[in-house]
């Protein structure tokens, strides 16, 4: 029962990865069907991001508030609704609604999912469970990818995502019946601690967390930081690398999602490795800064050395994704640097810092690529030269050498709770 209760809100997390990537593989049909340029088009995925990085807080209180049982099924409805939307927009005004719907919707799952997990497994299990859900998102990105792709020109994106839509009210339906806050609604023995409530609403309580832990370096330090690597990993695996790699290679739009897949499945996997490596040294500053810089440099390379081979493109680049991963730190780093009453606010806004990455380059990147259009079209669709993806990626690399600068002044903390904070 708990796998099934669990199960039915890492489906949902599952969905809301898959929604994450997907214009990666819809660039043409996108710009073709809604008449857009890189700007709007990248405007159009960062859509989804505004609407997740709005939600973060609200979520947590949400999730208190109404529990995640009713949280998920919410998310679901609101999901199955910007979905079809999305799927039947006429215009790109509406598709863009479509998709802050969808980003807001999603943006439930990680908390329910971690708030399911405390009450329906053991403590020794969580980190377990948690790396789980995780590996439940990749796969939904990765679903996104060649699968998607194949779908796509078999039956167009606007059944596919109509499809979606349907498999997501069916969701919502699942989880209304089977999902339960606790064991105890089933007659079982909860594994959740007690909760002892404080004096004040939910709002006051967070609101006099914010102001507490907004005065302090490391939590600015490691909320504008790790948007460089959640960034650059999501705005080129989750819109612009695919047609990109048919510019400077050639390759189709399935080897070219099959190459964004590989990157998002390094990335997945570099979080847990770097994680318990900088656990085991009890250090978090110096592990986190000689990642981001091997990040740096592999993106760097893979995007700027001239002539590069595309086997040694695909080795160099799925490394920097698989170091770019070291974003993970970024949560146990941040924690420890405020006292243990107000690690689950410094996470929210942490988290806020991390997805305001692709939400700023997305468009970022678009915007570049306009400025260096040649006048180009394709199919009535603006087409890029390898010179203007080369100008828009640059941003991606004043991020990461500005993240690596951030962590370098960053306060360590020895991977010990701080009872009294950094400053």
């Amino acid at each position: 029962m708990s796998w099934t209760v669990w199960g039915l809100g890492a489906l949902f997390y599952f969905t809301g990865f898959y929604q994450r990537v997907a214009p990666a593989v819809m660039t043409d049909h996108l710009m073709a069907d809604f008449h857009l340029d890189a700007t709007a088009l990248g405007h159009f995925s960062a859509f989804y991001f505004y609407s997740y990085v709005a939600m973060q807080i609200p979520t947590g209180i949400l999730a208190d508030h109404w529990g995640a049982r009713k949280l998920l099924t919410a998310g679901a409805l609101v999901a199955t609704l910007g979905t079809l939307l999305f799927a039947t927009a006429p215009n790109h005004y509406l598709a863009n609604l479509g998709r802050l719907l969808i980003g807001g919707s999603v943006a439930v799952a990680w908390v329910t999912l971690l708030k399911l997990s405390i009450h329906w497994f053991p403590p020794r299990f969580f980190s377990t469970v948690s790396g789980i859900a995780l590996l439940a998102g990749v796969a939904g990105a990765v679903s996104a990818g060649v699968p998607l792709r194949f779908l796509l020109e078999r039956f167009g994106w606007r059944p596919v995502m109509g499809l979606l839509g349907l498999a997501s009210f069916g969701l919502a339906v699942g989880i209304w019946l089977a999902v339960r806050n606790d064991p105890s609604e089933r007659g079982y023995r909860s594994y959740a601690p007690p909760v002892h409530s404080t004096p004040g609403s939910s709002f006051m309580r967070i609101a006099a967390g914010l102001g507490r832990v907004l005065r302090y370096r490391n939590t600015w330090l490691l909320t504008l930081a790790p948007g460089a690597l959640a960034g650059s990993v999501l705005a080129f695996c989750g819109l612009w690398g695919v047609p990109y790699l048919t510019v400077r290679f050639g390759l189709d739009q399935a080897r070219s999602a099959a190459i964004t897949s590989a990157v998002m499945v390094a990335w997945a996997l570099g979080g847990p490795i770097l994680g318990a490596l900088s656990d085991r040294i009890g250090r978090r500053r110096w592990p986190y800064l000689a990642a981001i810089l091997a990040a740096t440099l592999g993106w760097a390379a893979a995007l700027y050395w001239p002539e590069l081979p595309l086997a040694w493109f695909v080795v160099i680049l799925v490394t920097a994704g698989f170091f770019s991963g070291s974003l993970i730190i970024t949560f146990a780093f941040v924690k420890e640097s405020v006292p243990p009453e107000l690690a689950g606010t410094v996470s929210g806004v942490s988290n806020m810092g991390v997805m305001a990455g692709p939400m700023i380059l997305q468009p970022l990147i678009g915007w570049v690529l306009d400025r260096h259009w040649q006048g180009t079209l394709v199919n009535g669709v603006r087409s890029y030269d390898l010179q203007a993806y080369q100008a828009g990626f640059i941003p991606i690399l004043v991020w990461l050498i500005l993240c690596a600068a951030m962590i370098f002044v960053s306060h360590e903390t020895h991977c010990r709770q701080q009872h009294v904070p950094l400053r």
